[in-house]
């Protein structure tokens, strides 16, 4: 998924890591907006005409434990390895199993089909989410740098949301800071402020206090990459099934794949590299 695209399928997830958020805006600043409106284009655009792929250490953590991956990007899909869980290197027969999965996937057509049907269906819901950015929210400015212009938010009373995903994003309250000059979004941190009910809450409810941090850098000119992700949520959907989202994940070691790439490279590469990739963490 590109990156800007990733981005955003994370921001409608939740919301901003402030332990007790004012909601700073409590009208909409025409000049704030515009801010927000023309960045949200930028992005669309980079999104558009961003064709890069990498290679990255992968740091994520959940309820389950943390784990270490390397990631490589290709135009057919994007393939990874664990190399280590909680802190410890996987053993040889683990890392066996690994390779095996990896050339699993590199001989099947239908699961690279299902990643990239997949991909392209988080896409599409990540755009028009990205798309609602300037209209779900009342913006004002809370500062202004030469480098970067931080913009506060809080839910316009008056936004209707269009599905149960755009409910949970449109009830959001936080910051973006927007990076000058090429005004990107550099980083979005936000906090559910109420409980977002489906149906009554008899479908399902996401509960006041939910949080989540996206941290994002450029790694080549007009290129930028999520490099940082907090998200912790709770709530229950579908008849008391529970949530528990408590996930961070860092990205590290950004290196370009190189051009062409296929697939049984990458999966050559990531055989080749556990035990010096490991050793740096």
């Amino acid at each position: 998924m590109p990156a800007c695209m990733r981005f955003v399928s994370l921001v409608f997830a939740l919301v901003l890591s402030l332990p007790a958020i004012s909601l700073y805006a409590q009208h909409q600043d025409p000049h704030a907006q515009a801010i927000v409106r023309a960045a949200v284009q930028t992005e669309l655009t980079a999104d558009r005409d961003d064709h890069s792929r990498w290679r990255y250490r992968d740091l994520y953590s959940n309820p389950d434990g943390e784990f270490l991956f390397h990631v490589v990007e290709t135009d057919h899909g994007s393939i990874k390895k664990k190399l280590k869980q909680n802190g410890q290197p996987l053993t040889p027969d683990q890392l066996r199993a690994e390779d095996a999965r990896i050339q699993s996937f590199v001989n099947d057509p239908a699961q690279q089909a299902k990643q990239r049907k997949d991909g392209e269906q988080d896409d599409k819901r990540a755009e028009n989410m990205l798309r609602l950015l300037p209209d779900a929210f009342l913006w004002t400015v809370k500062s202004d740098a030469p480098d970067a212009v931080t913009l506060a938010f809080t839910p316009d009373p008056d936004f209707t949301a269009p599905s149960m995903e755009a409910r949970v994003f449109a009830a959001m309250a936080g910051e973006i800071v927007v990076s000058k000059p090429q005004n990107r979004i550099q980083s979005i941190k936000g906090k559910l402020i109420h409980d977002v009910k489906f149906a009554y809450g008899l479908f399902g409810r996401m509960y006041q206090g939910g949080t989540f941090n996206i941290e994002r850098r450029e790694l080549a000119p007009k290129v930028w990459q999520i490099t940082e992700s907090h998200i912790h949520i709770d709530g229950h959907v579908l008849l008391f099934k529970n949530i528990h989202e408590q996930e961070d994940e860092v990205k590290t070691d950004f290196r370009p794949t190189p051009p062409a790439t296929t697939l049984e490279q990458a999966a050559t590469i990531l055989k080749g590299e556990p035990t010096a990739l490991a050793a740096q963490r």
